[in-house]
């Protein structure tokens, strides 16, 4: 079975992290791929000229298309099921390592002899279970992780007692700690936490390593994590690597593990008792403690974690960008047959119409809303907040859909005032009879049609009819041409008889008298 081809957002990310210096075995840790298929995908670009920077009209399908020509199949040694195997050795009685090769060399005759079936599994058995103890260097590493208690506060207005989530960062050098209570661990508290910790150590490290958690890894997976699409934007913007630790493997983040811990027993177990009435006097609070445990000195040295941060650290951060990561959401959409796309709060924004039925990618910040495809922008809008449901550029629409964009109420009223003074008044009260305008302006087309169709003499006359009548729509109109009541007298429209004359009226000037 052909191995799983890498997203080409986690190509390109090879091909940056090859031109900021990283080695082929940091790049696979980093993308969480094999360094044999790093140093594929690298001999590739090398092979079809592509480097870093991509030049902008190299989307997503014209470098897999470079990066990957049809070729002829390549074929290779099988390899055992280690796992299994040593499974079987573990868990039943009298199997040996040679049984288990016979077995398999009848499956596989052109595997490897014994010799080496046993020196390649006693390789991968010196891969299990291995403690090493991990020392970074300075600058190198982040963890984060969310504490597994949570701190309290009251809303003063209802009483109600909101959990908050406690965010953790921990650098692995100096074992600096920050701190912050978040509302939840959705996607912005994630990032927004993240942000803040690269500010109050002024600078980012070249390694940010978090645990599975959803709202940073998409698909926690041990050989391919996926990573959100905003978690690694933040990390482009702030030029660092996000490297996710193994799934059930928490020897990955030892470090975080132990500040985690330390927070728990110095930093909110003493705040228990204590009540607050925000989110921000919590942090106050927590900031306060989080400041006395990072001065304080280790037990049996001189040195604290600030210390350390000051002396090593803080010098070999990298700095942070000149300008504050802007949070931005990304989903998937499908252009819609209108040529729009559904963006946050049920607000529809448009592309262009050649992309209808397509699949897209929408990103979403507090003021903007761009789409993209292949990577490239195709649209871009300015958020909107207000009473409007759908954003539509012109540029984005059909002529003949411009074309009818361009009608306006006044325009629509103008042209039925030039087939009579009756169609006008008509279109009128057709315009105001709707809760909006624009609700009326296919009957008003309609109503153009009709004049095509019978003729400006024969719909003022049916206008008149149903105004007469007082019934106000397009279909009133087409009803009335279609069966020729046009053509009729319009009800009460015949002279008045003359008034009666007798002796017993007593007629007005009776009344206009004085008693």
């Amino acid at each position: 079975m052909p191995r799983k081809r890498l997203p080409v957002r986690k190509i390109t990310e090879v091909l940056r992290l090859r031109a900021a210096g990283m080695s082929a075995r940091e790049i696979a840790r980093a993308v969480g791929a094999a360094r044999s298929t790093v140093a594929e995908y690298l001999r590739r670009a090398d092979a079809a000229g592509v480097t870093w920077p991509l030049p902008d009209e190299l989307d997503d399908e014209a470098l897999e298309a470079r990066l990957f020509p049809p070729a002829p199949p390549v074929t290779g040694r099988p390899v055992p099921d280690w796992a299994e195997l040593h499974k079987e050795l573990r868990s039943k009685r009298h199997v040996t390592l040679r049984l288990l090769w016979l077995e398999w060399k009848e499956t596989h005759p052109d595997g490897w002899g014994y010799s080496q079936f046993c020196v390649h599994y006693r390789s991968w058995l010196q891969t299990k279970d291995v403690v090493m103890r991990l020392t970074y260097a300075a600058g190198e590493r982040m963890f984060v992780d969310f504490s597994g208690d949570k701190a309290a506060f009251v809303d003063p207005e209802t009483g109600e007692v909101h959990e908050a989530d406690v965010f953790v960062a921990v650098l692995g050098c100096s074992g600096m700690l920050y701190v912050e209570a978040t509302r939840g661990q959705d996607l912005a508290s994630w990032c927004g936490a993240h942000v803040r910790a690269y500010e109050a150590y002024g600078g980012v490290p070249e390694l940010t390593v978090p645990d599975n958690l959803k709202a940073g890894v998409t698909t926690a997976c041990f050989y391919d994590p996926e990573l959100n699409p905003t978690y690694a934007e933040l990390a482009r913007h702030y030029q660092t690597v996000v490297l996710p630790t193994r799934v059930r493997r928490p020897r990955d983040k030892a470090a975080v593990e132990a500040g985690v811990l330390t927070v728990e027993r110095w930093v909110l177990a003493p705040l228990r008792h204590r009540r607050f009435f925000s989110l921000a006097e919590l942090n106050d609070a927590i900031t306060e403690r989080v400041a006395w445990v990072n001065a304080r000195a280790f037990r049996g040295e001189q040195s604290s974690r600030k210390d350390l941060f000051c002396a090593l650290e803080r010098p070999a951060l990298s700095p942070l960008p000149p300008m504050r990561y802007e949070f931005a959401e990304w989903k998937k959409v499908t252009a819609n047959i209108d040529y729009h796309v559904e963006g946050p709060d049920r607000r529809f924004y448009s592309v262009p119409y050649q992309l209808v039925r397509q699949r897209l990618e929408l990103r979403a910040t507090a003021s903007t809303i761009e789409v993209f495809r292949s990577g490239r922008r195709v649209a871009s809008h300015v958020r909107e907040y207000g009473a409007r449901r759908y954003v539509t550029d012109p540029a984005h629409m059909p002529a003949s859909h411009r074309a009818h964009a361009e009608w306006t109420p006044s325009r629509l009223v103008s042209w039925g005032r030039s087939v009579s003074e009756e169609t006008g008044v008509f279109i009128e009260q057709l315009l105001e009879s709707r809760p909006h305008p624009e609700h009326a302006y296919r009957a008003c087309l309609g109503l153009m049609r009709l004049a095509r169709r019978y003729g400006p003499e024969r719909l003022s006359a049916a206008c008149a009819r149903a105004l007469a009548i007082g019934s106000i729509s397009y279909t009133s109109v087409k009803s009335i041409l279609a069966e020729g009541l046009d053509r009729l007298a319009l009800p009460g429209a015949r002279d008045a008889p003359p008034p009666v004359s007798h002796e017993n009226l007593r007629g007005a000037g009776y009344f206009s008298e004085e008693a």
